[in-house]
């Protein structure tokens, strides 16, 4: 063989050992970290595997091996499959005619021993041996190897063994060709049509014959294998001749076996993809009804006495195949004018309804699932209709209380530790609450008496009644919320019944004693709905009282379940900045009590505290709001906010002390985390401050300064300088906007400590503080920004410049982020006009080489940039001075051998002031010289 004078003819067994895809993996992994000799091994291995990939004829030794059976180790025959894959698909073009027929006739040596084999090779293997099978007839058909399926066919004829290894070939087939989520190159596409075509013209026949005979077969003695078919069956109906398919020989043949355990859940995924397959409507709709009626004879629709919910799922996905086939020709054929077959089908998809409705209440959500497409689109028909049947009404009810039913927790539900059960029932509900607004574009009024009726008995026996039903009347209620939908939330105004409806709801919630109900399902939907319809206390104010108490006591921030504390604080917040105006009354007496739930709490403290510190954050926001909004006078505005900023002050000057003195990393972490809190509170209780005058007004400029100065020092400590840092970075940027040109005494000593020993992303973080800053004061601040400019831009590049690893792509990432803030940090510059922070880097000549530098590499890229095919022209501007017009005049155009007619032309343009006009001819002229 010719590659024996650069490897051995015989494998090296011993060092493929470590390239086994099916070693287990506890296994290897403790091998490679006890015993480093293993490691060397693996690396041996994988050498040798790219030695005989990469070798010009290492891929026959793997040939032969497979052609001989030589090597009985699964991992080896893996691997020789894994070159011989390599090799076809990256160097096939390369091959001579007697090298390809080499693999052919290894490949069908190798099957053909498949044959003679007592026991089947593992699936991982089989699946490797169609992936190359694949491979190979999808660059040699149908020129080089026209008879490949009929060369498969003939040499495995019914042997299981080798048909195993023809439907996996198939199903590899597929997904190189026909597979829709696979993307493709033109080229590809262009590949795979005409394989497809060439395929229809000359074996598909022979290809679905060679299924029946599978199928028939082997029905009752190779389940698996006959599984393989109908999957295969199923990702082929796509693309080929239904008829081949949709005939009474094959649907019978599909039909027996939706009465074999082993085999209906396929048979029914097969009868979808038959049925979702595209077509002419009328056709479609004659298909539908065919397949329907055989299903239904069959005893199929009797769903109630099938006991089987995996077959049922797989049924219900079916039947919403078909209800959605038929919807999709309605509308076909109601858009084409042809009425009458429009209402036969219509007529065929209400008949489907009453079986829709059986599947859609079923005790198993996947079944339920499964059909709620089917149930989306038919109401939506309902929509376009201009009058409703008695029996499309009754069905329109019939989905409403199969939704309003199907939405229910079951007894199962773990609410203290959800898991994946409770998270696909979740996604379910929100499948449901599509329905539910459907169902109110249908029929509003319908949706929200249906809603009250159930609401109003709940909330009269709620004592009585179990929780879920309780939390789903409550939940209901909320969701109509979403599903009649208002314009900012204004469902108490407009619409008299409706919003007579929901007041009345709103009173019986509040009244009825329910948020006293001990479940935290129904505490939460309480809270909920109580923010959803916040306005409903514009209207009636004289309830906000009781509704404060419950979020206020044991019902709510004070509850026993962490989880309704936190929810709860943050729908607190949002109760107060909606209803600000009328909490006056309340505002001393809320902070009151909520007072210890604003204390910052201590890391030495080995009590869990009642809320985190993000859910502190809502209630410092909620402080600031009810403070800055109370109609008290400002001084009495002023104390309140010293009274609770102080606090924080206080407990941050100890913290910082005590930071600075840890030792110990754990600690100095649980400290700095603190700190930041401590910084963080104090921010979000600004958030009530819209700008500075708000500020001024409430006299709280001086608290704010306060905080200022206790928190600039942490930017000096040594340790902990990320936490700290970023904490006192996001204070200032609010500051800018509370205390506008009060800040600025800060800024300067601030920058000078955040700029030192930095990393990427305190840098990447600082340049939007300093651009803030730029853009807002401008020439304010052009002194600092010359002075802190070098020192900046400096430490930029001193970060860039710092070695990282090659496959480091978290330090890449960060450094590529840092470039980006850079540019955007030199273009505020630029657009608030204060070029001069630059220009006066390098004294009072500027700096040195910098107009050079414009010439030599900015003006370039500005030409060769908009040539690139991936710059929009459409998406250009630019002003140029006289000195610039000349240099383009006399120099840089004349280089690129533009013509002097041209180069007079763009001069001009470029000096008269219409800005269009400029955009135009500059679109234009790149367009031309990219011809």
């Amino acid at each position: 063989m010719a590659c024996e004078s650069a490897l051995p003819a015989i494998m090296d067994e011993q060092a493929l050992m470590g390239l086994n895809p099916n070693a287990d993996a506890c296994y290897r992994q403790r091998e490679i970290l006890v015993k480093q000799k293993k490691l060397f091994a693996i690396r041996k291995a994988l050498a040798y595997f790219e030695q005989l990939k990469e070798s010009q004829d290492g891929w026959e030794v793997c040939a032969e091996a497979l052609a001989k059976g030589i090597y009985s180790d699964d991992h080896v025959k893996f691997f020789c499959f894994q070159v011989l894959e390599h090799q076809i698909k990256y160097r096939h073009g390369s091959l001579t005619g007697v090298q390809q027929q080499l693999i052919r006739e290894a490949l069908m040596k190798w099957l053909q021993m498949q044959l003679m084999n007592t026991h089947s090779e593992k699936p991982f293997i089989k699946n490797k041996a169609a992936q190359v099978f694949a491979l190979t007839f999808i660059m040699e058909y149908p020129t080089m190897w026209p008879k490949f399926f009929f060369d498969l066919l003939s040499l495995v004829g019914l042997n299981p063994y080798g048909l195993d290894i023809y439907l996996r070939t198939l199903m590899a087939i597929d997904a190189e060709v026909v597979d829709r989520d696979i993307l493709h190159t033109p080229e590809e596409t262009r590949r795979n049509t005409l394989i497809k075509d060439s395929m229809r013209e000359n074996c598909i026949p022979a290809l679905v014959e060679s299924w029946y005979q599978i199928l028939q077969t082997y029905q009752q003695s190779h389940s698996e294998l006959t599984c393989q078919c109908l999957e295969v069956v199923g990702a082929y109906v796509s693309w080929i001749d239904l008829n081949l398919i949709a005939n009474d020989r094959f649907v019978n043949l599909l039909l027996s076996h939706m009465s074999v355990e082993e085999l209906r859940e396929e048979a029914c995924d097969c009868l979808f993809e038959i049925v979702n397959k595209g077509m002419d409507p009328v056709d479609k709709t004659k298909l539908v009804e065919s397949l329907s009626q055989v299903l239904q004879s069959a005893g199929f629709f009797n769903v109630e006495q099938e006991e089987d919910v995996d077959f049922l799922a797989k049924f219900s996905r079916l039947v919403n195949g078909i209800g959605q086939a038929l919807v999709l020709s309605w509308t076909k054929l109601t858009k084409s004018g042809d009425v009458k077959v429009a209402a036969e089908t219509l007529r065929a998809l209400e008949a489907k309804v009453p079986l829709m409705l059986q599947l859609l209440i079923h005790e198993d959500d996947d079944i339920s699932a499964n059909i709620v497409g089917f149930c989306y689109d038919y109401l939506h028909i309902l929509k376009q209709l201009t009058l409703l049947t008695d029996q499309q009404k009754s069905n329109v009810e019939a989905i409403m209380l199969a939704v309003m039913k199907k939405l229910t927790y079951d007894d199962e539900y773990n609410f203290e530790n959800e898991g994946e059960d409770e998270a696909m029932f979740v996604e379910y509900r929100k499948q449901l609450k599509m329905l539910l607004d459907r169902l109110a574009q249908v029929s509003p009024e319908l949706l929200l008496e249906s809603v009250r009726r159930i609401f109003t008995s709940t909330m009269q026996n709620w004592q009585t009644t179990r929780f879920m039903e309780v939390e789903v009347a409550i939940r209901l209620f909320y969701m109509l919320g979403e599903a009649l939908p208002a314009s900012h939330g204004a469902h108490f105004t407009g619409d008299a019944t409706k919003a007579s409806t929901l007041q009345d709801m709103m009173r019986t919630l509040i009244s009825s004693g329910v948020s006293e109900y001990q479940h935290t399902s129904v505490t939460l939907e309480f809270f909920e709905t109580v923010v959803r319809y916040d306005k409903f206390f514009i209207v009636e104010p004289q309830h906000i009282p009781n509704v404060l108490m419950a979020f206020l006591d044991h019902r709510g921030l004070r509850h026993s379940s962490p989880k309704v504390r936190s929810r709860v604080a943050y729908l607190f917040s949002r109760f107060i900045k909606t209803l600000y105006k009328h909490m006056n009354a309340y505002i001393e007496d809320i902070l009151s009590r909520i007072q210890d739930l604003l204390e910052l709490a201590p890391p030495e403290n080995g009590f869990p505290a009642l809320l985190s510190s993000d859910d502190q954050l809502f209630m410092f926001e909620t402080a600031g709001v009810l403070i800055v909004n109370g109609e008290c006078p400002a001084d009495r505005k002023q104390g309140l906010m010293r009274s609770l900023l102080t606090p924080l002050m206080e407990a941050f000057r100890l913290l910082l002390a005590k930071l600075t003195q840890e030792v110990d990393e754990e600690r100095q972490t649980a400290l700095a985390d603190c700190l930041s809190h401590a910084v963080g509170f104090a921010s979000r209780t600004s958030k009530a401050f819209s700008n500075k005058q708000t500020v001024k007004l409430c006299g709280c400029s001086e608290v704010y300064l306060d905080c200022l100065q206790t928190f600039l020092p942490a930017l000096s400590c040594p340790v902990q300088r990320g936490t700290l840092r970023s904490a006192v970075r996001s204070f200032l940027h609010r500051m800018i906007i509370c205390l506008e040109e009060e800040v600025l005494p800060f800024i300067p000593a601030a920058s000078e400590h955040m700029l030192k020993d930095c990393e990427p992303k305190d840098l990447q973080e600082f340049i939007p503080l300093i651009s803030q800053i730029t853009a807002k004061f401008k020439s304010q601040v052009s002194p600092f920004l010359q002075q802190v400019f070098m020192p900046l831009v400096l430490a930029i590049f001193e970060v860039l410049s710092r070695p990282a690893e090659d496959n480091d792509q978290t330090a890449a990432l960060e450094k590529q982020m840092l470039r980006r803030s850079y540019f955007c940090f030199i273009q505020t510059i630029a657009s608030s006009g204060m070029n001069e922070v630059m220009a006066n880097q390098g004294g009072k000549d500027g700096l040195v080489g910098f107009p050079d530098f414009i010439y030599k590499h900015i003006l370039p890229a500005c030409f060769l940039a908009p040539l690139k095919p991936t710059f929009d022209l459409s998406d250009a501007q630019t002003v140029l001075g006289l000195e610039f017009v000349h240099f383009l005049q006399q120099e840089y155009l004349p280089s690129l051998q533009v013509s002097p007619e041209i180069t007079q032309e763009l001069c001009q343009v470029l000096q008269q002031p219409d800005i269009k006009v400029l955009k135009n001819y500059m679109k234009a002229f790149f367009q031309q010289a990219k011809l």
